[in-house]
């Protein structure tokens, strides 16, 4: 029981350490024009590292989910509604699904 306290305390330590050193060592404001657009496009590619496996795996297929990534990739460029793409998708996961499971 007491290791699991330890490896609390180690990872709350760690968590601290990664926000609070950028705060402390940049004391200025960042001018750099590659580190900001860096910086700004870092949340973005965050979620898209995580959600992108997410949805090639999320279906008995991976052609189906393949498919309903590339579905939702053309009707988001395309400008439709987040309810758009999300029934999009599925609807292209159920045809599919339908067709690849005989």
């Amino acid at each position: 029981m007491q290791k699991v306290y330890l490896y609390i305390l180690v990872m709350a330590a760690v968590t601290y350490l990664i926000r609070m050193v950028p705060l402390v060592l940049l004391k200025r404001e960042i001018t750099n024009t590659w580190v900001k657009s860096f910086l700004y496009y870092v949340p973005y590619v965050t979620l898209a590292v995580m959600t992108f496996p997410a949805i090639l795996e999320a279906t008995s297929s991976l052609i189906s989910g393949a498919a309903a990534f590339v579905v939702a990739v053309v009707l988001a460029y395309r400008g439709k509604s987040l309810v758009q793409v999300a029934a999009a998708s599925c609807a292209a996961v159920f045809v599919l699904e339908l067709f690849l499971v005989r």
